[in-house]
């Protein structure tokens, strides 16, 4: 029997449920494989029934004129329904297979591969009676626009995803970038209607996601916006595509591959370019594919070649080409990125030398998942204000955190006190200073932080002839004391 009224908790409970059902069998790192997918599958069959059921209702029955191609977000195949599935008992898992690619052939423009490769026939891991109990779960709500709107259940997706980092919290850095910081990334970013924007290590698009809720928080349109963003991982890049539509973007392109070797953007001239590049990418990358920057056909080393065990500065230098001619970007990196000697000397030197550099932001440590080392955050603008040329805004935000039993978190008054500093950019003592790129070259092109945000410590200690006096006084009353204390002993035991 179906429940009616969907709240987002109600939704947020019967999402985690389901991981639940597949405890035992399947690892908790790869609930993710199983469960995005069947909740698309889910809902774009619930939103397929709404749309047949309007256009039935426009034709007085017309079946055959409610199944035309014109009234459907996406096509659904004979046999491929979610209630094709729920109907079968025995080999239900070759059954979802079936349901999943056959959706993804008719819908090629916009599905092609979205749901992932998991291996759905295997009985070992998944037996008919799970993927049962799986499938009658995710059939006690009806997943379509009446019921439930986008925004409602891309929270919900985004609860999930969260969920699934604190269940495996070690692996879950690759695919989540805590929420808090990707706030912060968007505020300074600051996208605008009509942008573009891109993450060349998109993961599951959370940072795109929050461009979009940037605007809608300001009440501008943003449906606009452009979104691109390049993934490695399958998984990743599957789910970062279903994430766009259930938030209900149409207006994007994720595509998977890996961006240092083979960037999945270009145009005729080299690299496509963007309003906006966000990342939060794989920190100390090794193996990255330094053999073919050297002559990188898209002119990316700009500053040179980064070292081939560490792949932080190719990542900026891909971002950094990616930006137009008025582009902007904020990049998570961590602290090394900084001050690390050798060739990512060379090529911040050469960043700093074409005055890109903006900013850099010093963050609490122990606010990623499985990663105890403090990151920073780097600000690069292709045309900065007048007033911010051959400078650069130094803020040391290690102490803005909340700590916690296993992690630390960056809260929101943390993120506000940031973003004000940021947008002030005047100096802070202990916390913020601008220092010019003079000052940057007399370090060697060092950007660690200390080296610019000097700590004031308060000096309260006493003088030497202060101190002999409160420790003579202190010794005269523990004397006086003894004796007390002896007077009383001797007349108690009298």
């Amino acid at each position: 029997m179906e429940k009616n009224i969907l709240t987002l908790s109600k939704l947020e409970q019967y999402l985690s449920k389901a991981a639940w059902i597949l405890k035992g069998p399947v690892d908790a790192s790869d609930f993710k494989v199983y469960i995005f997918p069947l909740l698309f599958f889910k809902r774009i069959s619930d939103v397929y029934d709404e749309e047949f059921r309007i256009a039935l209702e426009e034709s007085d029955g017309d079946e055959e004129y409610a199944s035309l191609p014109e009234f459907h977000r996406f096509e659904i195949p004979e046999g491929c329904h979610w209630n094709n599935v729920r109907e079968t008992s025995t080999n239900v898992g070759l059954a979802i297979e079936k349901a999943l690619r056959g959706i993804e052939q008719a819908n090629q423009e916009f599905l092609y591969g979205i749901f992932g490769d998991a291996q759905w026939s295997n009985k070992n891991k998944l037996s008919d009676n799970l993927l049962i109990n799986l499938v009658e779960h995710f059939s006690q709500y009806t997943l379509g626009n009446e019921k439930i709107n986008p925004d409602m259940l891309g929270q919900a997706y985004e609860y999930l995803i969260k969920h699934f980092a604190d269940l495996t919290n070690k692996k879950a850095g690759e695919f989540y970038t805590p929420r808090s910081v990707v706030h912060l990334l968007g505020l300074i970013l600051d996208p605008h209607e009509g942008e573009s924007i891109y993450d060349p290590a998109c993961g599951t698009g959370g940072m795109l996601l929050e461009c979009v809720d940037h605007l809608k928080h300001n009440k501008d349109d943003f449906r606009t916006l452009k979104l691109y963003g390049q993934e490695k991982n399958l998984t990743s890049s599957s789910i970062a595509r279903m994430n766009m539509f259930l938030h209900g973007i149409e207006d994007f392109e994720i595509l998977r591959g890996d961006t240092l070797r083979n960037p999945a953007f270009f145009e005729a001239d080299g690299l496509k370019t963007f309003d906006c590049v966000i990342a939060n990418p794989p920190f100390s990358l090794d193996n990255w594919g330094a053999g073919n920057w050297m002559n990188d056909s898209f002119g990316r080393n700009i500053g040179g070649v980064p070292p081939k065990s560490n792949g932080d500065m190719a990542w900026v230098q891909h971002m950094v080409k990616s930006m137009n001619s008025t582009g902007r970007m904020t990049v998570v990196l961590p602290h090394g990125a900084l001050f690390r000697k050798g060739a990512e000397s060379t090529i911040r030197q050469a960043l700093i030398e074409q005055d890109l550099l903006e900013a850099v932001i010093g963050l609490g440590s122990n606010i990623f998942y499985g990663a105890q080392l403090a990151a920073c955050v780097m600000v690069f603008k292709q045309n900065k204000a007048l007033e911010k040329k051959h400078k650069v805004l130094f803020i040391d935000a290690s102490d803005q955190i909340s700590v916690g039993r296993a992690q630390n978190y960056l809260e929101p008054m943390h993120v506000k006190q940031i973003h004000d500093w940021y947008q002030a950019y005047r100096d802070v003592e202990n916390y913020v200073k601008v220092a010019t790129i003079d000052d940057l070259k007399e370090n060697n092109y060092n950007l660690n932080i200390p080296l610019y945000v000097e700590k004031i410590i308060e000096d309260n200690l006493p003088s030497v002839e202060e101190a002999l006096s409160d420790l003579k006084a202190a010794w005269q009353a523990s004397l006086e004391a003894e004796e007390k204390f002896k007077t009383i002993l001797k007349g108690f035991l009298k």
